[in-house]
């Protein structure tokens, strides 16, 4: 680990719409910057986990987790997809919370089944596209406008506005650590996120047609978030969304900096 690296602060979970909590954890980044490792927790009628972390920081993750909600509780894990980032706690959730069901697209649940043991019984399947009622809300998955899986699915909450986008939006968090996107300075939020994406998530992205891509994002500005949640940035508020789907629609033509200078005041 470079020497430029500081030892990670901790975040508690930070309730970002009713009942909606950011999970966070942090590791340390380019350029002596921090990368978020985000899941997230909707304590609604049937509470829902949202990703489950890495496996590196799983005491603290749980703890975080089951500080909202009891194991006994869990009804749904939905799980984006299953790189180590996003599900490296999916096999011991499953087995602390024995009511759950992880929610997955029948794509990943062969890839879930043959990786990681996980038996089709425990699997509820919810393609792009389609809604699951959690008892007091209805949910919906889809297709983040960027990601670095063809299984990856996002998730909207209509009830709260809250979207939450997998992979897309990452962006770099300064030593300084923040709650929220809008309090990194403007050029390190917008030069991370081309940075991320160019190198990191996407790098198809400077292949496609901007106004196909434009489109895509469109069809995210269409469902109007009223707080956007990254894995791997802070969370988006409300007035931050524009420019922050600006910056994303952006990338096609976008010439991303080296991806060490990405964090550079």
């Amino acid at each position: 680990m470079p020497d430029s690296f500081q030892p990670a602060p901790r975040q508690l979970p930070l309730e970002v719409a009713r009942d909606t909590f950011v999970i966070r954890a942090i590791t340390p980044s380019v350029a002596g910057t921090f990368t978020n490792l985000n899941s997230m927790v909707i304590r609604g009628a049937e509470p829902v986990l949202v990703d489950t972390g890495m496996g590196i920081h799983a005491k603290t993750w749980f703890e975080d987790v089951f500080s909202l909600v009891a194991p006994d509780a869990v009804r749904w894990i939905f799980v984006t997809h299953i790189d180590t980032d996003h599900a490296g706690n999916l096999v011991e959730v499953l087995a602390r919370c024995p009511n759950a069901m992880m929610v997955t697209s029948r794509g990943e649940s062969y890839r879930a089944s043959a990786s990681l043991g996980i038996t089709l019984e425990r699997m509820r399947m919810v393609e792009a596209g389609e809604d699951f009622d959690i008892g007091d809300r209805v949910l919906r998955a889809s297709r983040p406008p960027v990601y670095d899986s063809p299984y990856t699915r996002a998730l909207h909450d209509p009830s709260t506005g809250v979207y939450y986008a997998a992979d897309a939006f990452c962006a770099p968090m300064p030593e300084g650590v923040v709650d929220w996107s809008d309090e990194i300075a403007a050029p390190l939020w917008e030069r991370g996120m081309a940075s991320f994406h160019h190198h990191t998530v996407c790098p198809w992205v400077s292949l496609v047609d901007p106004a196909r891509f434009r489109a895509e994002v469109d069809k995210l500005a269409v469902l109007d978030p009223q707080v956007i949640v990254s894995a791997h940035a802070p969370p988006i508020g409300k007035a931050a969304i524009p420019r922050a789907l600006a910056q994303l629609a952006s990338l096609p033509a976008t010439v991303p900096v080296p991806l060490e200078m990405a964090g550079a005041g």
